[in-house]
């Protein structure tokens, strides 16, 4: 019996032995087939260029020009951080969780693989974090490593269990060359800045920000717990959908870090006990600071990566979404930072404004104030949406209607927040046409840098660009053009005196039809002599049409060309009352041209692009030329202080404000036809800045120049900007503060206008005249 019994026993040793043998033997000769792609039946593997040079999409940067990150190109979101910036909290939450033993394997943790294989995969998977960031680095198991690169694709890479574990055991290979070129510090870090944690955040930096608004440095240990618990299936613990499921994964996290003593089981228990804290918010193209700046530089920025390219090896091209590129702009996060501020808290007031000024009536209206009938029906028919359901109906107008008054869920902007509510695209149509609009920017006119930059209340839903996509009539802020060339031409002085009295344009001036009588804005004449700083200060339409009269209008066009203006401008009777549109854009630079002396700058938005590790792709300086004589330019401020400081200037209001006193400002309102547009230019040594307010329908406007002038609907804002931007003492230190306009050496004029001024291109001779 015993006999039989040992010989059985013997026969299953042997039996084990071979078994063992054999699987050894067969995995030794897969995991060299797999490694040596044998008869190309596996794959390639990732080169040794790849291992040491690995891919990884990483966002492109946009940095202000003092030094913060104001935005970002990506389709990962990823912004990589080095294994200094990484806190205790996150690392040691990640190897309690992920890989206990992290720090003594080589790539391979045999003791959890055999965990693995003795509960038949029951208690949890074996990847070390080694293997983990091959799989993602080199995407084993997705489409990227296999389908979409031949060399990657072996015939049993074809057979889907086959593909898992040829998958694995690559794996395993680049885990451990990834040990063997790389120090732990390193792949942990490569590691924390590769992994996806959901909503599009890629990489820990990004995870922080994106779920608790925090740098990597200071996230609490329950937040990491959070954050690394999402590692193990981010859509299955997103916290917005299941945050009860979020909630008890991260516990789990919390008791692993008791497990291996790094807190103390009664510290993890109150922790459990702790709510998620959550701060989300996402981000993308709407969100972060200067949306419309970063939009309207984006197609730069690839035409200069274009003409990069074309010098570079297909394997070294750049990419604007994945290179990790880093941008440097003009832009300053602090102002760009004050004028959000300003444009926010002036227009959220001013639409409050507009619907109690509108309140029971629609604010579509004829240039007699008179409803414009049919005028909802007439605006969709020029949207896509229009045109989209006329294609998708065959023309069938019922249907398209019928469609277009269907209430659906929709999130409509306000002031308050995001509104959900459920509307028609009529009703929506209705509800977006009754919002003004605006467009702000201010720039240095010593060197051309474009410093903050709004092109509308918000970009997630209105898109339009209103700095340089939209080109309205500038009014009155035109009429500096016009007195600036009668300088320029030594046709007048500031202190020449004009009568307010009606002028009369017709045939002889290119009229054709009749004759045209431009009026002031009260529709009076006061028949006052008028010095013509007092005149461009009190804005009279009148004296700007006797220097049209007296000059024509081709020299006015071809002094505002030089000064900045890009746009075509009708030569005719018009033009000295703005009626030529014009952009935002186009005013600031042109206005800068009298801060600088004369000499024109255009505006700069990007200083330089370098690749991820600071090597200089590209790098930008702007270009100025001599545009006017800088006498002009400086007699132009002294024109332009007039609307503050003359009794009854137009900008007289900004010596309600702070930012008057001790400093030399200039600055220009402009309102035009039906109050449609507002203006307002300000104009300092330092700093020149426009604002445009008005509906993005011009038969939407306020109703009396009360409220619809320029210095009623845009120049608060341009007053709150400045008084923000003056109490920064780190912008002071920069030389933005308080200070007199630059004067041009040799320069005289009496400003007592006591004596008779002539002007040439070196200097500015007085003499007294009895």
């Amino acid at each position: 019996m015993f006999e039989f019994e040992e010989g059985k026993y013997l026969k299953l040793i042997r039996f084990t032995y071979k078994f063992l043998l054999g699987s050894t033997l067969f995995a030794v000769l897969f995991i060299t087939a797999v490694n040596f792609n044998f008869l190309w039946l596996f794959g390639g593997m990732p080169s040794l260029y790849e291992l040491e040079n690995p891919k990884s999409q990483e966002a492109s940067l946009l940095i202000s020009e003092d030094g913060q990150e104001i935005g970002k190109y990506f389709r990962e979101n990823r912004n990589p951080v080095e294994f200094e910036d990484l806190s205790p909290t996150i690392i040691n939450t990640l190897m309690a969780t992920e890989d206990a033993r992290f720090t003594t394997h080589s790539g391979i943790d045999m003791r959890s693989m055999m965990r693995v294989v003795l509960s038949f995969g029951t208690s949890g998977g074996g990847s070390t974090i080694s293997q983990q960031l091959a799989k993602n680095l080199f995407h084993t198991r997705s489409v990227e490593f296999g389908e979409d690169d031949p060399l990657y694709m072996g015939l049993l890479m074809k057979i889907g269990g086959l593909k898992t574990a040829i998958a694995k055991v690559k794996e395993w290979i680049l885990a451990i060359k990834l040990e063997r070129r790389y120090t732990k510090q390193e792949i942990m870090a490569m590691y924390l800045n590769e992994v996806s944690f959901g909503n599009n955040a890629y990489g820990i930096q990004v995870a922080c920000r994106t779920y608790f608004q925090k740098d990597v440095k200071t996230v609490s240990l329950p937040e990491a717990a959070t954050l690394i618990g999402l590692l193990q299936n981010p859509s299955l613990y997103d916290p917005r959908i299941r945050p009860e499921k979020t909630l008890e994964r991260r516990n789990v996290v919390l008791g692993q870090l008791a497990k291996y003593d790094y807190v103390l089981e009664d510290e993890a228990r109150s922790m459990m006990e702790s709510p998620l804290n959550l701060k989300f918010k996402v981000e993308n193209q709407n969100t972060g600071a200067a949306p419309y700046f970063r939009e309207s530089i984006r197609k730069q920025i690839l035409s200069v990566i274009k003409e990069i390219n074309a010098d570079r090896p297909e394997d070294q091209q750049i990419n604007l979404y994945t290179s990790g590129l880093r941008i440097y702009t003009s832009i300053d996060s602090r102002m760009q930072k004050y004028a959000e501020e300003s444009i926010q808290e002036h227009m959220k007031a001013e639409q409050s404004l507009f619907y109690s000024h509108w309140k029971g009536r629609n604010p579509w209206v004829n240039e007699e104030m008179k409803e414009i009938k049919g005028f909802l029906k007439d605006a969709m028919k020029r949207t896509d949406r229009y045109r989209e359901l006329m294609a998708a109906y065959n023309n069938d107008e019922f249907k398209v209607w019928e469609e277009l008054n269907r209430k659906v869920k929709m999130t409509v902007f306000s002031y308050q927040g995001d509104i959900d509510t459920t509307m028609s695209s009529m009703d929506s149509l209705n509800y977006y046409k009754r919002i003004l609009n605006c467009g702000f920017m201010a720039m240095d006119p010593t060197n051309g840098h474009v410093k903050a930059w709004i092109g509308g209340i918000n970009y997630k839903y209105f898109k339009f660009d209103h700095i340089t996509q939209s080109k309205r009539q500038p009014g009155s802020t035109f009429k500096p053009f016009v007195y600036g060339a009668a300088i320029e031409n030594e046709i007048a002085t500031p202190c020449d005196e004009l009568i307010d009295e009606p002028v009369t344009f017709g045939e002889e001036d290119g009229l054709t039809n009749g004759t045209w009588t431009p009026q002031n804005s009260d529709g009076k004449y006061s028949y006052e002599k008028l010095k013509l700083r007092r005149a461009m200060a009190l804005s009279i339409n009148t004296i700007s049409a006797k220097l049209m009269k007296e000059m024509g209008p081709q020299k006015i066009a071809e002094f505002a060309h030089k000064a900045g203006i890009s746009s075509p401008l009708y030569e005719g009777p018009s033009l000295c009352l703005g009626a030529s549109e014009v952009s935002v854009f186009e005013q600031v630079s042109a206005y800068s041209t009298f801060a600088n002396a004369g000499e024109r700058i255009e505006p700069i938005l990007i200083l330089k692009i370098t690749d991820k590790v600071g090597n200089v792709l590209r790098e930008f300086s702007p270009t100025a030329k001599a545009a006017i004589k800088p006498e002009t330019a400086y007699l132009m401020t002294y024109m332009l202080q007039g609307a503050v400081q003359e009794p009854g200037g137009t900008a007289e209001g900004l010596k309600r404000t702070s930012i008057v006193a001790g400093n030399e400002i200039g600055a220009k309102t402009g309102t035009t036809s039906n109050y449609s547009d507002g203006w307002f230019m300000g104009v300092t040594q330092k700093l020149v800045a426009g604002v445009w307010v008005g509906g993005d329908d011009r038969s939407i406007h306020f109703r009396s120049l009360a409220l619809g002038q320029g210095a009623k609907m845009a120049m608060p804002a341009y007053a709150k900007f400045m008084e923000k931007v003056y109490s920064d003492q780190s912008l002071a230190i920069e030389g933005y503060r308080k200070m007199p306009f630059l004067k041009p050496e040799k320069f005289m004029f009496d400003f007592t206008c006591s004596g008779k001024v002539s002007i040439d291109s070196t200097a500015v001779q007085n003499t007294n005249v009895q």
